[in-house]
């Protein structure tokens, strides 16, 4: 079996969590593409049943907000893995000494 240095170690985490950080980032795509979606059904909700546009309006906006927090929760993981990346002080506590 090959000897991996803690450099090697520590480029492999970082590399791995920079790759998950771009995976975490295409999930945000999904609230964008979901709540256009949804606003062009309540437009056309709107359109066809002018009277029951406060309904139509109120419900939209309580989807598009939690749509969003998905969007919100993929930025905090890729912020995480990128700028406070927990896994190389752990990688290194235990292989380090």
């Amino acid at each position: 079996m090959a000897e991996y240095s803690l450099e090697q170690g520590s480029a492999l985490i970082l590399g791995c969590s920079a790759i998950g950080a771009g995976i975490a980032m295409i999930a945000g795509m999904g609230p964008g593409i979901g709540q256009g979606f949804a606003a062009g059904k309540g437009a056309e909700g709107v359109s066809r049943q002018p009277a029951a546009s406060g309904d139509i309006m109120r419900t939209m906006l309580l989807g598009a907000a939690v749509a969003e927090t998905t969007g919100i929760y993929s930025l905090f993981i890729a912020i995480m893995l990128v700028f406070a990346n927990p896994l190389v002080s752990r990688y290194l506590s235990i292989f380090g000494k």
